[in-house]
């Protein structure tokens, strides 16, 4: 099994979900985001302002591209609690619909 680095004295390993025996949720893959660190903090943060922590892993030797050109070339993979993938796969993929009250508001 994986070994993951939520804890600690950070803010995402008290935000980060625990069971009923106050052992931390596991982190389930949610998507890999390529492009600039912009790209990756968008997608971050897009999902925790709908209260879901975000797990950001570099791909490959990212931390080394990271040092060197300032962000992951090969892109960051996104993991969220596995309790929670579903919420958060909802959230990506919903369609924005318009309320027909704000429409006739805008006219």
């Amino acid at each position: 099994m994986k070994k993951w680095n939520i804890g600690g004295p950070g803010a995402l390993s008290k935000r980060w979900p625990k069971d009923e025996n106050g052992v931390e949720i596991t982190p389930a893959f949610f998507q890999h985001v390529g492009g600039s660190e912009l790209d990756v903090e968008m997608a971050a943060n897009l999902i925790e302002a709908y209260g879901i922590p975000v797990l950001r892993k570099p791909v490959l030797d990212g931390d080394l591209g990271r040092v060197i050109i300032g962000y992951s070339g090969p892109g960051v993979d996104l993991y969220v609690p596995e309790t929670m993938l579903e919420d958060a796969q909802n959230i990506v993929s919903a369609d924005i619909v318009e309320d027909e009250e704000s429409a006739d508001d805008a006219e």
